[in-house]
């Protein structure tokens, strides 16, 4: 779970950010520039001083500048000095990003990429496309659902992963990409301007023949509130009685968000409680004067995959005796995370507190010496399995098993 990035004050962590005595800063070392380091320290520090940490990283990264058998490329040497500091953690939520990482990490955060905005699926003959976003590029240049993209700027895509070809696809704002798809048989080409894409991470529809909504949030970024709003607003002018609340495989995203939508249940309440360094707390919690004033039963499924801000929501909405959660039991990622922007478009993403449930829970997930699951994360009030066969299909009532469960929990608690 990430916090906003934060603007000035960031920019000024990464002008400091290897400051230490006699005021050379990251600056030198990113131009990779090479001070007389024995001069400077006969100057600073007595003699027999132990070097500070940033001066001998400076020297050595100098040395390899200027005598390695062969050229490197400073940003190469930059890059990977930093992903090693960070490495050395043991924290696989701190991160450093690389300018093009930070860049798509912020846009997502943001609730948008560049792209076409279409959700692809594997296909034998390439890519199927699964849903074209409302007001997308591929929407106005005529992509429609069901169609399957065979080649990419003339080139075949066919037995290609969708993540590759959605690579291909990808480029920058405004240039144009050809696609070739097959429509009912029939080869046609499509010339998409590829442009900012706001990400639809809010779904909803009514359970046919049912006051039962079922709504899937695939994460939490800045536009995710208003998608929530939107659906719930859509869903209640439909008759909504009971809600299944979908998870599952849902990352988290930004805190304020969650945040925002548990106000939307019950306002004021507390949402975590973060513990800093050195003990510091802070708590946070939801808006007030948001209500919807929906106070059906709800039922919010999840895996294992489902962490940080989708555990908030769960846990939340668990803990206010507001919903019951199905399916098996969540990541327990408890940490918080703060995005820092370096000047050079690189950013720091650093775990800067610990955060407890309301109640006081502790979800932190716990792993063996192999990286394997041994406790930790929300624990579901009804363990269901996810029948997998040929007719599975996941988010589609009567054919997926935990959805079929949470729908019919729900139904039972409205004495249906």
């Amino acid at each position: 779970m990430s916090l906003k990035p934060f603007g000035q004050a960031a920019m000024a962590l990464g002008a400091t950010f290897f400051a230490f005595a006699g005021g050379f800063v990251l600056k030198d070392f990113m131009d990779g520039d090479a001070p007389d380091f024995g001069r400077m320290v006969a100057l600073i520090a007595p003699e027999g001083a132990k070097k500070p940490p940033s001066e001998v990283f400076r020297e050595h990264f100098a040395n390899i500048g200027s005598r390695y058998h062969r050229k490197t490329e400073k940003d190469q040497l930059k890059y990977a000095a930093m992903q090693g500091m960070f490495s050395s953690l043991g924290d696989p939520h701190t991160n450093f990003l690389e300018p093009v990482t930070a860049e798509q990490f912020a846009l997502e955060n943001e609730g948008g990429f560049v792209g076409i905005g279409a959700r692809l699926d594997d296909d034998p003959l390439g890519t199927k496309i699964m849903t074209v976003f409302d007001g997308s590029p591929a929407e106005r240049a005529g992509v429609l659902a069901g169609d399957i993209i065979v080649a990419v700027d003339g080139q075949s895509v066919a037995g290609l992963p969708s993540a590759t070809i959605v690579s291909q696809i990808r480029g920058e704002e405004g240039t144009v990409v050809s696609l070739t798809v097959l429509r009912k048989g029939e080869k046609t080409v499509l010339r998409v301007r590829r442009g900012r894409v706001t990400i639809p991470t809010v779904e909803g529809k009514m359970v046919d023949g049912s006051s039962v909504g079922y709504m899937s949030i695939t994460q939490f970024s800045e536009t995710t509130p208003g998608q929530f709003r939107d659906t719930m607003d859509k869903l209640m002018s439909q008759g909504l009685k009971g809600l299944v609340i979908d998870v599952r495989s849902n990352p988290g995203g930004v805190l304020e968000s969650v945040s925002e939508m548990i106000g939307a249940f019950r306002g004021g309440t507390t949402v975590v409680t973060m513990k800093g360094r050195e003990g510091a707390i802070k708590k946070e919690s939801a808006p007030e004067g948001f209500e919807l004033g929906w106070h059906g039963p709800i039922a919010v499924v999840m895996n294992e995959e489902s962490a940080s801000a989708a555990e908030i929501m769960a846990g939340v909405l668990q803990e206010l005796e507001k919903a019951t959660l199905v399916g098996h039991h969540s990541y327990g990622k408890a940490s918080v995370q703060n995005v820092f922007t370096l000047f050079d478009g690189a950013s720091a993403k650093i775990t800067t507190a610990k955060y407890f449930l309301p109640s006081g829970r502790d979800i932190s997930r716990k792993v063996d010496p192999d990286g394997a699951y041994i406790s930790g994360g929300l624990h579901a009030d009804v363990e269901v399995d996810l029948v997998i066969n040929e007719d599975t299909r996941f988010g589609e009532p009567g054919r997926d098993s935990q959805l079929d469960k949470a729908i019919e929990i729900v139904k039972q608690k409205l004495g249906q």
